[in-house]
């Protein structure tokens, strides 16, 4: 359902943001929310990846709708696994590795997400400006810009030891690209 349908549908919705932007403000982040885009998104599971190529100026700051479903928020550079279940919210940076995957589980298999089984996972997001200085800090975003790499190039990219990077689907670990 497109969120301006859903946000006039759901009688919760202006609840869930107020929520959001206290939360956000409790850590140290005052609004934030306001001034960034909002979008209302689903997933059945992700294989590993990073969207720092569509959104490297961004980090995101999701709210987790749906039910426990037995997934998790897994970030493989880290170990860290957020069990998503209704209220769960997180900001990360989109640069880094994640994926959502069964619970327990610390690859990415397609054949783990059944047809005949619904782990759809529906979430509120927020492209939070990753340059505003409250959410690098909060983030301990450090940036290593390439300047004169990066100047000759038309899109962002992630890249690592001189080369642009790549995220394994099934393990979420770093690889050159190509």
């Amino acid at each position: 359902m497109p969120l301006a349908r859903t946000q006039v549908r759901w009688p919760a919705y202006k609840r869930c943001v107020q929520a959001m932007s206290d939360w956000t403000c409790a850590l140290g982040l005052p609004a934030v929310l306001a001034d960034s885009d909002m979008a209302l998104m689903a997933c059945r599971g992700a294989r590993y990846h990073h969207d720092g190529e569509q959104y490297g100026s961004a980090a995101f700051c999701n709210l987790f709708l749906s039910e426990d479903k037995g997934l998790d928020l897994r970030f493989p550079s880290t170990g860290q696994c957020i069990p998503l279940k209704r209220g769960t919210a997180v900001i990360f940076d989109t640069g880094q590795p994640h994926g959502v995957i069964q619970r327990g589980a610390e690859s990415f298999s397609a054949a783990d997400f059944a047809p005949d089984q619904d782990f759809t996972q529906i979430f509120l997001t927020w492209e939070l400006p990753i340059e505003d200085a409250n959410v690098g800090q909060a983030l301990k975003v450090i940036f290593d810009i390439d300047r004169p790499s990066s100047q000759r190039l038309e899109e962002e990219q992630v890249w690592m030891n001189g080369a642009p990077a790549a995220v394994c689907p099934e393990s979420g670990c770093w690889h050159r690209a190509g």
